[in-house]
């Protein structure tokens, strides 16, 4: 996995860009996610159905991935089976 790497869901509509990477499993829903959307139509787990938002990122806690959601879908992102969290915009200064 690298930067700017497109990943699909294989179990929802959910697809990301990576913008930082690190080794790992990325997951949608409970499957793994690949550059190309599979055959195969399996169920979203209900443990990984939050759902993805457009436009969001989501990290780790660490912060060494960083995805940037570019289609929402009902499944939830995870890596090596830890959930991801959305990435808090920073505030910007007061202008006195």
């Amino acid at each position: 996995m690298k930067p700017g790497t497109k990943l699909k869901s294989a179990v929802c509509d959910t697809e990301v860009m990576v913008i930082r990477a690190s080794d790992g499993a990325v997951t949608c829903g409970g499957a793994p996610m690949a550059p190309e959307r599979g055959d195969a139509a399996a169920d979203v787990d209900p443990a990984f159905a939050e759902g993805t938002q457009m436009g969001k990122r989501y990290v780790d806690e660490a912060g060494t991935v960083e995805l940037l959601c570019v289609k929402a879908g009902k499944g939830s992102l995870a890596i090596d089976g830890v959930a991801l969290k959305t990435k808090d915009a920073k505030s910007l200064p007061s202008s006195d």
